[in-house]
């Protein structure tokens, strides 16, 4: 990458400057944004020139990359950051690709923030800018500036198009990502998502009941909660082996050795999960203790049968407590 500043005619920097230039060019992966190079005393019409000239090319207004040809998303984040101006930071899923919560979308636009008032507008393909009332309450210290990961999940959530899909992004994010749920409880109370707001304190509530998965969550809502079945405990360890493992969900609370899997892989798995598995089956029939495995197709399409099934092993180990139908409930099973 190049700090181009060929153009005789208007170049006129000691050696210095051109120092210091090669050393801003650098820390913004060859980008500048007009007010830069105009703080070098060069003047207004001199991006335009080198553009001409097809040594740069304009990323968004007043923000120029010094070099032609395909954008870094490094470059393309710091032209995002230069567009918006000193108050900026990146939210949304950049903030989120940045913060390792979720993989990058190379041809994604790069999501940025600026106070509410802020006259930035969105340039998409490139830039998609929003907008905050609580803009100093968003921002975590980082490089590059961004929201906070309580902040960038409320954000997401907000974003997603259904009720269930902002409920089943909360728990994903914060169950892989091991965010402190009080912190995002207080970033709730004090900064309320615009939408979703119910989803979103419906997802803290299922983690806080112990599910770190969009699968044990589902399992939780839909079949203990909707059934009125007893409440497990979740990620239960174990020792097989010498190593410790962990049960989904486990009843022994209620007087059951009953274990509940949830197996949220699609349809193969790898050779040492399976391996795994094996050793957990055969330490659960060596300690004598009943297994449902459910997955994703179970629990979110059939649940009620689900229920039905757990409820018949609890049943018949001894538990007598009650239950109820949901409304999706077959007749005969109220």
């Amino acid at each position: 990458m190049s700090n181009n500043l060929k153009c005789s005619r208007y170049v006129s920097l000691s050696a210095e400057d051109r120092e210091r230039w090669a050393k801003l060019v650098d820390s913004q992966h060859g980008v500048v944004s007009g007010a830069q190079i105009r703080e070098f005393g060069l003047p207004r019409e001199f991006p335009q020139a080198q553009i001409e000239a097809q040594r740069w090319q304009r990323v968004v207004p007043d923000v120029y990359a010094v070099f032609t040809g395909p954008l870094p998303r490094s470059s393309l984040i710091s032209a995002a950051l230069r567009y918006g101006g000193p108050w900026t930071v990146l939210s949304h899923r950049t903030a989120a690709e940045e913060w390792g919560m979720l993989p990058v979308a190379e041809d994604a636009p790069v999501h940025i923030t600026v106070p509410y008032k802020h006259s930035a507008v969105s340039q998409l393909p490139f830039v998609h800018v929003h907008r905050s009332r609580a803009f100093q309450h968003i921002i975590a210290p980082s490089d590059p500036p961004r929201t906070s990961r309580e902040d960038t999940v409320i954000d997401l959530a907000a974003a997603e198009p259904t009720a269930d899909q902002a409920r089943d992004l909360v728990v994903q994010l914060i169950g892989a990502n091991q965010i402190a749920l009080w912190r995002v409880h207080e970033q709730v109370e004090n900064r309320p998502p615009y939408r979703h707001r119910k989803a979103v304190k419906q997802a803290l509530e299922l983690l806080a009941g112990g599910a770190v998965s969009v699968l044990e969550a589902e399992y939780l809502r839909s079949v203990e909660q909707a059934h009125g079945l007893p409440t497990a405990r979740r990620q239960s360890p174990f020792v097989v082996d010498d190593i410790v493992l962990w049960e989904d969900v486990v009843y022994d609370a209620s007087g059951v050795p009953l274990t509940v899997r949830l197996d949220g892989r699609e349809f193969h798995a790898t050779k040492r999960i399976a391996f795994r598995d094996r050793r957990r089956d055969n330490a659960a029939e060596l300690a004598g203790r009943a297994r449902l495995v459910y997955g994703w197709h179970d629990v979110r399409k059939n649940p009620c049968a689900v229920a039905q099934e757990v409820l018949a092993v609890l049943r018949r180990e001894g538990w007598a407590g009650a239950h109820h139908a949901c409304p999706h409930c077959p007749a005969q099973s109220s």
